[in-house]
């Protein structure tokens, strides 16, 4: 209802599994929490007694992404047992242990919403709010083209389901909940050189971060070769500049910095 593009998958990890369920692993007296992701903690070289955090083995099921958000004292208790294996062989492993979940089907869909678009979810939770939210679909230029029952349905990016024909791809290139328009444009318009984040979480001391680095922008997407810079007067906020623009960065995502295989940490998209 603010415009932005949530990442609840992300939240869960660092609130849920990677908060409260540390904090029941304390009411148990269990050192490690251990998790499905498909990433991995690698001792630094040299050093036994330090972690960090890298991509999985198994690059199309990497979860790195999703991770970034942990609080760096608690790698050391964290547990990736399937992260150096690809998806096919931990499968097998399932079913010769005659595990039931060996030919469960990959998760795609947010869990908490079992039916119907994520709108109508955010609907019946804010019933009053999303019932002013409809609004015109303009155009990059100020064109008013339609309109449409609630901004809370689109996301930066989205082609289809746009309600307008144009006649060539449109994207969604803006969402302004001050006015309720959503904007459309061409591919280019989506094109960005950079973002700033915020609320950012470092498992590196910050002071150490390489000024060169990739940054991920969303869960499906590549890390892309970015320049990026501290704000001096809060180290939980950066920009990043991309040597080639980006297409589709959306406020509210996770910008994730990467050394390599290596999760340097990461912040939210303003």
């Amino acid at each position: 209802l603010e415009g932005r593009t949530p990442n609840p998958c992300v939240r869960c990890n660092q609130w849920i599994k990677f908060g409260r369920l540390f904090d029941y692993a304390d009411g148990v007296d269990a050192e490690f929490v251990a998790t499905g992701h498909y990433a991995r903690k690698i001792s630094s070289p040299g050093n036994p007694n330090s972690h960090e955090l890298h991509r999985g083995l198994d690059s199309r099921k990497d979860q790195s992404y999703a991770l970034f958000g942990i609080r760096p004292d608690l790698l050391a208790r964290m547990l990736l047992p399937v992260g150096g294996f690809e998806k096919p062989r931990i499968r097998e492993i399932a079913e010769n242990l005659e595990l039931g979940v060996a030919g469960k089907k990959d998760s795609q869909e947010i869990c908490f919403v079992t039916q119907g678009h994520h709108s109508d979810f955010v609907r019946a939770r804010e019933p009053q709010r999303a019932a002013n939210t409809s609004g015109q679909i303009v155009t990059t230029d100020g064109e008013i083209v339609g309109q449409h029952a609630g901004y809370e349905a689109f996301t930066i990016g989205q082609r289809k389901g746009l309600g307008v024909a144009m006649g060539t791809p449109f994207f969604v290139t803006e969402i302004n909940p001050e006015t309720n328009q959503v904007v459309i444009g061409s591919k280019e318009r989506l094109a960005k050189p950079g973002l700033t984040a915020n609320d950012a979480n470092w498992l590196v001391e910050p002071s150490t971060l390489p000024r060169q680095v990739s940054v991920q922008i969303r869960y499906n997407a590549p890390p892309q070769p970015a320049e990026i810079r501290l704000d001096p007067d809060d180290q939980t906020r950066f920009s990043a500049v991309f040597a080639q623009p980006q297409l589709a960065i959306a406020p509210g995502q996770a910008a994730v910095v990467y050394d390599g295989t290596r999760v340097l940490g990461g912040g939210w998209i303003v």
